[in-house]
């Protein structure tokens, strides 16, 4: 049924707030604080450049929340239909790659069933929600906004054990979650709701462009950025006036549930915001292809991402939007002019930072030849301090790969690499101690494929980078260009010249020039709009930019004659 004025204002005043590796030691113990209440607040804001200032209130408060997080584990999670808990048949565990004996929660396997009655869950609250004025839903966003901060340390230790992060970017996830919503916010207000005046045949003509959303949305989100690429996406359609029907990766169903708790504790009305969990076949297809959803915004693998595009063309009677953001093969291109120690550094944030499962990850390092092995001395130094284990400590900085599938990908490709290259450091999977129950791997380094080789232009989603020497930074920036992706790209160079050369001819949407903090990765809502060109996204208007929102909009031209 859909839900009345009164009830959303009253649902919102309710709302409350190998080679040599080092392995971590489990972590020293530390003052214990009681409750978050007691613990400090940082005393900065957290973004991912300035989660590498040492912060122990950050530690503090992280390490209480975990502590309340692993208290509430095995939990029975279900669908949330309409506002209503739903119970499957058939359910599924949710497992922490850390180790695989500790059970997160058991979750619902969903059907084409509850598909269509979340759908029609979303269509019936609609119109309500879309004709509530767009200040009224800017205040109720910000208010989730406001809530995901409050509960940033929470979510981000769950985040922890569900993925595989590393505190610091699983606490950088969820507060670059809060900032898009807060982002999109900002630019519904600086924008009047979207409702501009047009010229005038007359002055008894009144023309104005209005911007109005479409219906019902699904987000399907990712597991490597679970908070960001769901809330992010959700939180820009409920803003815009859509209703959304969201399905997060299988790998990731607890923290998309905590999601669904935001918006609805925020105000956000039963039905408005739906959440499934399931397989892609019983609730992936029939979500994309329910002839009520009016856009969909999908997140993951170029081929996935591009066989819901075909699936829906061909099935659609109307063209609809469908934002996909999909892979990047990445590429830093290193100049002999390159400050070396920043190039290294970030280099290596880059390509291993949550295991490399980042689709902007720093996967090809071009270095001109008279630097390479200047480069390379800093580069594996630093690789070779990386500390391995549960991410959930305060000194690891990575964790396990998501799952066994991508474990097994890992040997497989090092199979390849190892046959048609040269590992320079890393290479195998950690099975000993601490690592015997989770899907550890080395942080891998890899020399002498050809520029051709097939493994420089796929995407492997793991933490292997591949170096290749150049005698000329055109000749990088021919073999950074010649692969379909292009999502993000990284250079280091000291020559102005050689700096607009990059811009000038780099194929990629996301571009960045000697950031220590992350060659490739590392985009903030506002700061640097996130969105690829080519085979990484279908429309190139980047999340955390100001076009990213009214692709969730259409425009109506009105007319009113005296």
């Amino acid at each position: 049924m859909p839900v009345k004025k009164k009830a959303m204002k009253k649902a919102a005043k309710k709302a409350t707030p190998s080679t040599t590796r080092k392995v971590s030691a489990r972590a020293a113990p530390r003052r214990r604080v009681a409750s978050l209440a007691e613990a400090p607040a940082p005393s900065f804001k957290i973004t991912y450049a300035t989660l590498a200032i040492p912060s122990d209130e950050l530690h503090i408060r992280y390490e209480v929340a975990l502590g309340k997080v692993r208290e509430s584990l095995g939990e029975t999670i279900p669908i949330m239909i309409g506002g209503q808990p739903r119970y499957t048949e058939r359910t599924f565990e949710d497992r922490s790659p850390i180790d695989t004996d500790w059970l997160l929660g058991i979750f619902q396997r969903g059907t084409p069933q509850d598909v269509h009655d979340a759908v029609a869950a979303a269509k019936a609250v609609f119109p309500v929600w879309s004709r509530l004025p767009w200040d009224e839903r800017v205040r109720i966003l910000r208010r989730a906004a406001d809530l995901i901060s409050e509960r940033a340390f929470e979510i981000a230790a769950l985040m922890s054990l569900e993925v595989g992060k590393n505190r610091l970017e699983a606490l950088g996830d969820v507060e670059e979650t809060a900032d898009l919503i807060r982002y999109y916010c900002d630019q519904m207000e600086a924008n009047d709701g979207y409702i501009r005046p047009m010229k005038q045949e007359s002055p008894k003509h009144h023309n104005r462009s209005v911007l109005k959303p479409y219906g019902v949305w699904v987000v399907i989100s990712p597991f490597n950025f679970p908070f960001a690429l769901a809330g992010g996406p959700a939180g820009a359609a409920l803003l815009a006036g859509n209703t959304v029907v969201f399905k997060p990766a299988s790998d990731t169903p607890y923290v998309g549930y905590k999601l669904y708790e935001i918006f609805r504790d925020a105000g956000v009305p039963d039905g408005a915001f739906n959440y499934i969990t399931g397989s892609g076949s019983e609730v992936g297809d029939p979500l994309v292809l329910h002839p009520d959803v009016a856009g969909i915004t999908f997140t993951g693998s170029y081929e996935v991402g591009m066989s819901i595009y075909r699936k829906v063309v061909a099935s659609t009677k109307y063209p609809k939007p469908i934002i996909l953001e999909m892979g990047g093969k990445n590429p830093v291109i290193i100049s002999r002019h390159a400050d070396l120690d920043r190039a290294a550094l970030g280099c290596m944030r880059s390509a291993f930072g949550l295991q490399g499962q980042k689709c902007s990850a720093a996967s090809r390092i071009y270095v001109e030849r008279p630097v390479r092995d200047a480069f390379l001395e800093k580069f594996l130094d630093l690789t070779s301090k990386i500390r391995i284990g549960d991410p959930t400590q305060r000194d690891v900085f990575l964790g396990p790969v998501i799952n066994r599938t991508a474990y097994e990908k890992f040997q497989r490709y090092m199979e390849i690499l190892r046959r048609d290259g040269v590992v320079l450091f890393g290479g195998n999977v950690l099975t000993d101690g601490e690592f015997a129950k989770g899907y550890f791997v080395e942080p891998t380094v890899v020399d002498g494929l050809p520029p051709d080789h097939p493994l420089l232009q796929e995407e492997m989603f793991l933490p292997i980078t591949c170096l290749v020497t150049v005698d000329s930074l055109e000749e990088a920036m021919r073999y950074a260009n010649a692969v379909d992706y292009g999502l993000t790209a990284g250079f280091y160079s000291n020559d102005p010249q050689e700096i607009q050369l990059f811009f000038d001819h780099i194929e990629a949407g996301v571009t960045y020039v000697n950031r220590a903090a992350g060659a490739t990765t590392g985009a903030w809502p506002g700061y640097q709009p996130f969105g690829g060109w080519k085979a990484s996204g279908s429309t190139s208007r980047g999340s955390g930019g100001p076009y990213y929102l009214i692709q969730y909009l259409r425009e109506q031209s009105q007319t009113v004659i005296d």
